[in-house]
């Protein structure tokens, strides 16, 4: 670790939180359905989407019309993208002619990439036509981003209400959301991305002469406006293999700082957004100042670990000066490397600019815990907000029984009603998690799908399903995931960790909603304080560790002393 690499840390994290507090501004307009510097031109086409779509934006919905609109929208991206897969060999923008993406893959992707997971078992730049990434991958990395902010809107409208009905309109939140937050920024970003020397074209490749007079295939396509809406929705799903690594997605240090600050950005502004809605930015600092107990946390032990180097290639002669190396770009450095790792864990982006299977065993299990708990410090965009949420339910349930009072949140009394909707999807995270693990352990196909056997073996399965579960979307790549087995099992748990988890959550926000709000009173537990953060802080670590600690301890633990005893893993 050096003071240099710090100070990188420091200066990106203040770029994030200081375009964050104005952009939270933009995001709290957009939750109570207020006009913007952008009206004026994309108003029309806002009212034209309408009328076209024929929704009355001001007719709003309760949480079960929300909902249902919810998963139609998303079953039809699903059959869209799906049919756009197994067609591609007969339609257009298809320079280097790929076959139609077989049937198991397409069944994975399409889930990934509908539930902002955009897990990739396949090379985007040998597999996906230049129509498949710019109407298939590059369209649903807006819409499962739109998805996920809009239900985040659903939950804290049921906060700052009383006595209502309704928790706004889906179909006016995903086109508000994609029209005036997503695309505009994604625009500008693209042609920044451009300008520091990311590839945009149609071209599909060219041909070079290497030193050795080798003939060899460079790849190209519109990478830049994927990249942007990649990192900026925290989607992850890259154009090249390599994903950030490879220096077409993320060329230089310039591009690599926008690229950390893009993935946090609007993860960051919607928790400050959530304050400024219910009426109180103290509760959104709050909220976000418990995220950055985990984030920094996180920071510190990976970079740590990193720089401390790897003992086992120590022995074979290996400078441990700078640190473990294997796996990384020496032009993103050590600390941006890390910074990279923990933000893209942290959110579900999923995104990587160096290979998480080589980090240290410690360093490793900073981003398998982050996924573990559902990615959300600061957490995807829209999933992560309503994701801590639902922690900040429990609790406060937990301080109500440790005091004897009724449970109280923003005003709302947290009952029986709420708890279940809460334990129900936080439970439900472990049984996906670790059920699909336990099965995959048992069965020889599976057990043929890992590049490691041992502890890091199971490292590698339980990080699969985690990351799937999160829709995170980043892997430890030593395991082959494009198998029948894998396809399956990880589309089917990436379905379950956004819609299982969700629906419960807009019960719970249905059920908030109809509540009438409660001043506060003199018993009432303050929820915008120190003591409030260190709760949370508290109920994380107990509820978290107690559910996956014997699965951390079998592996990335027992890596490490693995490591330190000089024996592989």
């Amino acid at each position: 670790m050096t003071l240099v690499g710090w100070a990188q840390i420091a200066l990106v994290l203040a770029l994030v939180v200081g375009c964050a507090i104005p952009l939270s501004r933009l995001i709290a307009g957009l939750y109570a359905g207020e006009n913007n510097f952008l009206t004026p031109v994309l108003g029309p086409v806002e009212r034209g989407f309408y009328r076209l779509a024929g929704v009355d934006p001001e007719r709003e919905q309760d949480w079960y019309a929300y909902t249902i609109a919810m998963v139609v929208f998303s079953l039809a991206g699903f059959l869209s993208l799906y049919a756009l897969q197994r067609l591609q060999n007969f339609l257009p923008l298809n320079p280097r002619g790929f076959d139609a993406v077989a049937p198991d893959l397409a069944f994975n992707t399409s889930t990934s990439f509908i539930t902002n997971t955009n897990w990739q078992n396949y090379s985007g730049e040998t597999t996906m036509s230049h129509l498949t990434q710019m109407l298939g991958l590059t369209v649903h990395n807006f819409l499962s981003a739109a998805t996920g902010l809009a239900m985040a809107f659903a939950l804290v409208r049921a906060f700052a209400r009383s006595s209502a009905n309704t928790v706004g309109n889906f179909w006016v939140d995903v086109t508000r959301v994609t029209l005036y937050l997503l695309l505009p920024i994604s625009v500008a970003g693209a042609l920044v991305f451009v300008a520091l020397g990311m590839p945009q074209t149609l071209q599909g490749a060219v041909d070079a002469t290497t030193l050795e007079g080798v003939k060899q295939t460079i790849s190209l396509g519109p990478v830049a406006s994927q990249e942007i809406i990649k990192e900026l929705g925290t989607n992850g799903g890259g154009f090249f293999n390599a994903n950030a690594a490879h220096p077409f997605e993320n060329p230089n240090a310039w591009t690599n700082l926008l690229e950390i600050w893009s993935l946090l950005l609007i993860a960051t502004a919607s928790v400050l957004a959530f304050g400024r809605e219910v009426g109180d930015t103290r509760q959104g600092w709050a909220i976000l100042a418990a995220m950055a107990v985990f984030f920094i946390v996180g920071v510190g032990i990976a970079y740590w670990s990193e720089s401390a180097g790897n003992p086992i290639l120590t022995t074979l002669g290996v400078d441990p000066s700078a640190g473990n190396l294997e796996g990384k770009e020496v032009r993103n450095g050590q600390a941006m490397s890390i910074l990279y790792t923990v933000a893209t864990s942290g959110t579900s982006t999923g995104s990587v600019n160096n290979m998480h299977d080589s980090l240290t065993p410690l360093a490793g299990m900073v981003p398998m815990f982050n996924l573990l708990a559902g990615c959300i410090w600061p957490g995807g965009v829209g999933a992560g907000l309503y994701g801590f949420l639902v922690v900040a339910i429990i609790a406060v349930f937990v301080a109500g029984l440790m005091v004897g009072r009724t449970p109280e949140y923003l005003g709302k009394k947290i009952e029986t009603r709420e708890m279940k909707f809460a334990m129900l999807a936080v439970l439900l995270y472990p049984l996906s998690v670790l059920g699909f693990t336990g099965a995959s352990v048992l069965l020889q196909t599976a057990l043929d799908s890992l590049g490691n056997s041992g502890p890091h073996g199971l490292s590698e399965i339980i990080y699969l399903f985690a990351s799937s579960n999160a829709n995170n979307g980043s892997a430890f790549a030593g395991i082959n995931g494009n198998t029948l087995w894998f396809n399956s099992t990880g589309g089917l748990v990436m379905l379950l960790g956004r819609f299982a988890y969700v629906v419960p959550v807009l019960a719970m926000a249905g059920s908030l909603a109809a509540k009438k709000k409660v001043p506060a009173s003199a018993g009432t537990f303050p929820t915008d304080g120190p003591l409030f953060v260190g709760l949370l802080v508290g109920v994380i670590v107990i509820l978290y560790l107690l559910q996956y600690f014997p699965a951390l301890a079998l592996g990335p633990v027992v890596e490490h002393f693995l490591m330190l005893s000089g024996k592989t893993y």
